[in-house]
């Protein structure tokens, strides 16, 4: 099981307003658009930083602290069984082509891990 990435995510109530500042004055580009989340990345670079603003977590959760992509999904829900850990939301097979779940780190924080579908 790998890290794909890690992508923070702010909570604000309209994640489009976000836009001239994250792309007119640091130059990222919006590369995902739900409306109730906008994802701005820097251009296509080794690493690509990437920021969320959200209105909600999607399929009505909570927006989560961090996104955490990783190659093994099954297997991260397996370790987080076995460590006793709550599962938060999910796992779920979202329509935007991730399947994911929520779970929290030792401080309280909640996590979004994920994996992206084949199709996508």
């Amino acid at each position: 099981m790998a890290v794909k990435r890690i992508i923070a995510n702010l909570a604000a109530p309209a994640p489009e307003a976000a836009r001239s500042f994250y792309c007119d004055l640091l130059g990222l580009e919006a590369v995902m658009d739900h409306g109730w989340i906008v994802t701005f990345a820097a251009p296509a670079t080794d690493g690509r930083p990437q920021v969320s603003i959200a209105s909600e977590g999607g399929s009505g959760t909570a927006v989560p602290h961090l996104s955490v992509e990783v190659d093994n999904l099954e297997e991260v829900l397996q370790r987080a069984g076995k460590a006793g850990l709550k599962i938060e939301y999910g796992p779920a097979d979202e329509p935007w082509g991730v399947r994911r779940f929520y779970v929290r780190d030792p401080f309280g924080n909640l996590i979004n891990i994920l994996s992206h579908s084949k199709a996508v």
